[in-house]
Parts: structure tokens; C-alpha cells; sequence
């Protein structure tokens, strides 16, 4: 029997070492399907939506620092795997997504689903490849591979017209492409060696392409050897651990007035593997665009990202990690008493800002509480995954996390990634926990993957805030329009998310004050068999961890 374009392509995935890889089912590559009888150590996981899909695959990048891995079909399919395409190019992400196209014969006819995929993704991809002759394809797979992966990571695209897989073809595999690293010159660091050894209160924010056991490790070595306090940039808390005293803030979005404060203080800003965004930067205000208030060294595998927006003091094009171990192997500046209380003054607001607090409601259970609970019972290597959401900021706060967790989250605010997130998190992490804390808004976009999680024997255990509303637009609409807020726009009506759970084969568990929180928390987080829903039914006037609803101005007004 010949071989096939399809069998190729199944044998460069294999050569690329993917092992997980997430579809919806499509005709359009179905021969790829078909091929992949042969290559048994790679696992199809059927999805329930594109999204979900995408999703998944985005958080698979994530955790191996290497390209996940998605399969769409053309039109449809494409469109609505685009939500998770947008997470990784925002995210710095590497992810590969086939997707497939019309027969090539019948191109240009606006033939059914058809899409110029250039167009379409020209602004959220690295770069969108279409196949179309089978001596392309080992070619470009192994390009796109290697574009997801290298500089600054993100999604690739590539297009598979729906008759090139069952061609006939005699093609082998081109083997991944080594990794290049980028490293600093030693003017660059020398520079900053003498920068962070001069400066009395600096800073370090930490963020996406500081990965690996290794990166953090040196992380916390270069802290405590050179006195740096660290700082890991939104949705990434992960990095650096809650509980260390160099632990300097949690740079999110809108941080803390108090905290923010006191970080403008600082006299020198090094950006450590975080391409700064809206939300890091608090509305590019800290540091400010384009030209810093303060010194700033912003290092980053990529010069064309470097000084795109910013205008660093010194840019440096390396790999964090390459830094980091040209400082250590550096002697070390002697830290100052003035440093060190630096440190201290920050660890303390950090310390008093995520001290757990248990607040009363009449209107539900406050959020917080639910978090806190589950934090006493997360396992040191569990994955946490987070939709966006007002909920979201409890985790932020109360959550502390180590190195050995993990957090996965759309760090650009899309909904519906933490239950496909967290599927991703125990199908790659396999036995370990996998938390997935979402709204009422998102848990009807992508909750579905539920069954993705059963089918796959993955539990998961999804944590669901449940005030009947999109909180977070009713939090912007009582800010911007005060006293004129009617809530038709954002109010939700809710099914029984804990019996819509057990109808999947997940067990389900409802908590409506706060004897069920310190009564059914612990046995839900304690479940390693099944997956797990525990349906919160959350307080609208506790709607952040930061402020109450009777805190907005309408509110305020009203009394």
C-alpha cells in the first residue's frame, strides 16, 4: 500500500515528539486520522468544541514549553478554534493548528467553508503555511514547529486542502529543528550587572518564557544571591514562590493602590522573559509608554520585541534563563541594609494583601472564602486554571502558589479556558490535580469539555462561581454609568450546575453558606476517581477581592 500524505504527516508529528493532540473531527483530514493507527504512542483526544479544543492545546504549550497541538476543520471549525489561536498570540504561546481547507480543485469558488486563511489570521498567527503539493509537507511542518517555538513563541496555521492527505507520496519526515537560544553579549552584561548592583530598590518582573525546573531554580537563586525582589506578572503566579521573602507583588491588573505605590518607588525595573502587556503594565502607566519613568532592562528572546513599545534603558535579545545564568556566574554585589528593607517593606504589604480573610453575606457565599478553603487542600504539583472573571481575583489574592504548581489561564481575558485548560492540565499531568475555577458566564461556553475530561478518565475538579450575572461588565457598568444600571444586560439565568455535572458522570456538590464550604471543600478536593463540580452560589456584593458592590459609586450615592 503506498504511502500517503496523511501517513506523512502523522510520522513529522511523531518526529516532532508529540504525544497528545486535540481535535474536533473533521472530513477535511481524515486521513490523517486514518494514518495514525500507525503511530500508537500519539493520543487523539476528541473534543466537544473547536474551542475547547484550542484551548487545550494552547495549555498543553504552555506546560511543555513546546508546540501543542490542535486539529479543525475548515470554515466553522477554524472560526471557532480562533478564540484559543488569539490566547496563544497574546500569550506568547507556541501552538500548531491544522486546519482544514477545500478540495484544491474546487478553490477560489467560495466552495463550501472555504476561507483564505491568510487573511483571516494574518493578525493573531506567527504565520499560516497552506499545503498544497505532498512534497511541501514535511517541509513545512517542520517550519511551523520551529516558528511556534522560537523568539517569541506563538500560533502557527497550517492548511490542509482535504484531498492532499490521501495522495500518494514517498516523502520522509525532516527531522525538529534544534532550538536556537539567544544570549547576551558581555558588554550587555556588564551593564547590567553594574545597573543592579548600583541601584537601592529594584524590581524584577518575571513572566512567560522564564519555564522549566531549571529557570526556577536559577530564579530564586539570582533573588537571593543578588537581593532582588520578584515580582510575577499576570497570570503567571506561579514563577516565583508566594511564601519566599523576596516575594515582592503580584503584578496583575489593577493591582492595589497601596502595593502600586510603593512599587513606583523602586529605581530600577528588570523585565525577566515578560513582553509587558495593558494589564502588567496597569494601562502602560508602570512602567510608562513609551519612555519608563524609571530605568528599565527588558530582556526578551526576541530583539523585534524588544523596544517595540518601551524604550528600555537596555534591551537585551536573550533568553531569560541565558541571563540569569551569566549573573550567577557573576560574584554577586554585597546587598545593602537599605536593599534589604526595601524587600522587607515590599514582602510585608504582600504578606498583609493576601492574608486570608473570612467574610459574612446575606446574598451568597463571598468568593474568597471558597478560595481559601481549596488553597488548604491544593496539592504541591497541582495545575490551577482560571477563566476571566471578577472571581478570578480571590485566586489572585489568596491563592499562594510554589514552582512545583502550575497556572494556566487566558492571560488576554478570554472566557471559557479553565475547564478545557484543566482537562489539558490531567490528561499531561496525569494523577495529579487539576483545579479549574470558572463563572457562570464562562462554564456554559466551554464546560462541555466535562465530558472530554470523563471520556479520557482525566478528573478535574472545576470550582463554580454562580452570582447570576457577568460580573465583571456589571462591575464596569456601575463604575462608568452610576445610578443608570439595569442589570437585563448582564444578568444570567442559571440550571443546577451540580446536577447538569452528575449528568455527565461527574459527581456534583452545592454550597450555599459557609458550613458547606468547610464541610464539602475538603471532599470534593479529596476525590482522585471521578471529576468534580462544586456549584458555588457566590455573593454579588462581595463581586472582586478588592471592592463590594455597595463600594460603587451608584451605591455609594444611593447612602
Amino acid at each position: 500500500m503506498p504511502r500517503t500524505v496523511g501517513s506523512l504527516l502523522a510520522a513529522c508529528l511523531d518526529a516532532h515528539g508529540v504525544d497528545l493532540m486535540y481535535c474536533v473531527p473533521g472530513e477535511s483530514y481524515l486521513g490523517l486520522v486514518d494514518a495514525l493507527r500507525e503511530f500508537p504512542k500519539i493520543r487523539l483526544i476528541v473534543c466537544r468544541h473547536e474551542g475547547g479544543a484550542g484551548y487545550m492545546a494552547v495549555a498543553d504549550g504552555r506546560m511543555r514549553g513546546k508546540a501543542g497541538v490542535c486539529f479543525v476543520s475548515r470554515g466553522p471549525g477554524a472560526t471557532n478554534a480562533s478564540i484559543a489561536i488569539h490566547t496563544a498570540w497574546h500569550d506568547a504561546t507556541p501552538s500548531v493548528f491544522f486546519i482544514g481547507q477545500a478540495e484544491r480543485h474546487e478553490m477560489g469558488r467560495l466552495a463550501l467553508q472555504e476561507q483564505n486563511y491568510s487573511k483571516l489570521f494574518c493578525d493573531m498567527t506567527k504565520a499560516v503555511f497552506e499545503v498544497n503539493q505532498a512534497s511541501q509537507m514535511a517541509e513545512i511542518c517542520a517550519r511551523a514547529f520551529h516558528l511556534a517555538e522560537a523568539g517569541t513563541p506563538g500560533p502557527v496555521v497550517v492548511v490542509l486542502p482535504e484531498d492532499l492527505l490521501d495522495e500518494p507520496c514517498e516523502e520522509k519526515p525532516v527531522p525538529a529543528t534544534p532550538r536556537p537560544r539567544a544570549g547576551a553579549t558581555s558588554e550587555d552584561m556588564d551593564q547590567l550587572a553594574e545597573m543592579l548592583a548600583r541601584a537601592e530598590r529594584p524590581l524584577v518582573f518575571v513572566g512567560a518564557t522564564v519555564h522549566g525546573e531549571q529557570a526556577l531554580a536559577d530564579l530564586v537563586t539570582l533573588a537571593e544571591r543578588w537581593g532582588l525582589p520578584v515580582c510575577p506578572t499576570h497570570r503567571r503566579p506561579h514563577l516565583f514562590p508566594s511564601d519566599h521573602p523576596n516575594y515582592g507583588a503580584y503584578i496583575g491588573n489593577r493591582a492595589p493602590k497601596a502595593q502600586l505605590d510603593l512599587l513606583k518607588q523602586s529605581d530600577l525595573l528588570l523585565v525577566l522573559g515578560e513582553r509587558l502587556s495593558q494589564s502588567v503594565t496597569q494601562g502602560y502607566t508602570f512602567p510608562a509608554a513609551p519612555v519608563p519613568q524609571l530605568p528599565m532592562v527588558h530582556v526578551w528572546p526576541d530583539a523585534a520585541e524588544v523596544g517595540r513599545v518601551w524604550r528600555p534603558t537596555l534591551g537585551i535579545a536573550a533568553d531569560p534563563d541565558a541571563v540569569m545564568r551569566a549573573l550567577l556566574a557573576r560574584t554577586p554585589p554585597k546587598v545593602s541594609t537599605a536593599r534589604r528593607e526595601w524587600i522587607g517593606r515590599l514582602n510585608a504589604i504582600h504578606r498583609d494583601l493576601t492574608r486570608p480573610i473570612i467574610h459574612d453575606s446575606n446574598d451568597g457565599v463571598p468568593f474568597g472564602n471558597v478560595v481559601v478553603e481549596v488553597g488548604k487542600h491544593l496539592a504541591a504539583n497541582a495545575a490551577v486554571t482560571s477563566d476571566a472573571g471578577n472571581f478570578s481575583t480571590f485566586i489572585h489574592r489568596y491563592m499562594w502558589f510554589k514552582q512545583s504548581q502550575m497556572f494556566l489561564a487566558s492571560g488576554v481575558g478570554a472566557m471559557g479556558s479553565a475547564v478545557p485548560m484543566a482537562v489539558a492540565a490531567a490528561l499531561r499531568r496525569k494523577g495529579q490535580q487539576a483545579v479549574a475555577f470558572v463563572g457562570d458566564g464562562g462554564a456554559l461556553m466551554t464546560g462541555n469539555e466535562l465530558a472530554t475530561a470523563v471520556q479520557f478518565e482525566a478528573p478535574i475538579k472545576i470550582i463554580l462561581s454562580d452570582n447570576g450575572s457577568y460580573g465583571t461588565i456589571r462591575f464596569h457598568q456601575e463604575g462608568r454609568y452610576p445610578g443608570r444600571v439595569d442589570d437585563k444586560a448582564t444578568r444570567l439565568k442559571n440550571p443546577d450546575f451540580a446536577a447538569w455535572a452528575e449528568s455527565f458522570g461527574a459527581r456534583g456538590f452545592t454550597i450555599r453558606n459557609q458550613a458547606d464550604v468547610e464541610r464539602l471543600i475538603p471532599e470534593a478536593m479529596a476525590e482522585t476517581k471521578r471529576s468534580v463540580l462544586v456549584h458555588v452560589h457566590t455573593s454579588m456584593e462581595h463581586l472582586t477581592a478588592w471592592k463590594r458592590m455597595s463600594e460603587m459609586p451608584a451605591y455609594v450615592a444611593k447612602s
